[in-house]
């Protein structure tokens, strides 16, 4: 699949379903991600961080660049650029931002915006070692085939919440990153 077949899927006129999220009885806090898609020659493959061991909230989960908004932030847009740039290098203008999945809520609290991205190689990242512990990157259509993924049922609070993971090599995606990967996934399948 290259960018164009890629954009063709995305932006269709059908209506796609959406993972569940978790229900919060207030108001989150906003953040935003990107979903940085490389488009080499023969392929196009995800941006993925293995977030720094060290840090009090997911320290050494799989995610993409990303975090809460700032009140220096004009928009989300701007956050999940912002973010990152600082996390892993990559340029806001290097970053030709093509959409945005839904809004997911998160058990932390957080409602996240996951936008998409197309960057052009050679990428080098420059990972802010204090946020980010390594980066890797999967085949776009390793993470759009149903087939690797797979879903955990957990009971919290007497309703049965799915919880997703994807196995890539010796990664396991999982959790809200693993989610917005399947609500991506949905515009293709």
């Amino acid at each position: 699949m290259n960018k164009s077949e890629f954009l063709i899927k995305y932006h269709h006129i059908r209506q796609v379903i959406s993972e569940p999220d978790f229900p919060l009885k207030s108001l989150g806090k906003p953040a935003a991600v990107l979903i940085p898609i490389v488009q080499y020659p023969d392929e196009l493959r995800v941006v993925f961080t293995v977030r720094a061991k060290h840090l009090k909230h997911h320290g050494g989960q799989v995610s993409f660049p990303g975090g809460k908004q700032e009140t220096s932030d004009l928009s989300l847009i701007h956050t999940a650029l912002r973010e990152t740039h600082e996390e892993i290098g990559i340029s806001p203008q290097d970053v030709d931002v093509i959409g945005k999945l839904p809004l997911y809520r998160t058990v932390s609290g957080f409602e996240v915006t996951p936008f998409i991205g197309f960057v052009s190689p050679p990428v080098t990242l420059k990972l802010d070692k204090n946020e980010v512990f390594e980066s890797f990157e999967v085949p776009l259509t390793f993470l759009l085939n149903p087939n690797n993924h797979y879903t955990h049922w957990m009971k919290r609070k007497n309703h049965q919440t799915p919880v997703y993971f994807i196995q890539w090599q010796n990664h396991y995606i999982w959790g809200a990153t693993a989610a917005f990967v399947r609500n991506l996934s949905h515009h293709f399948n």
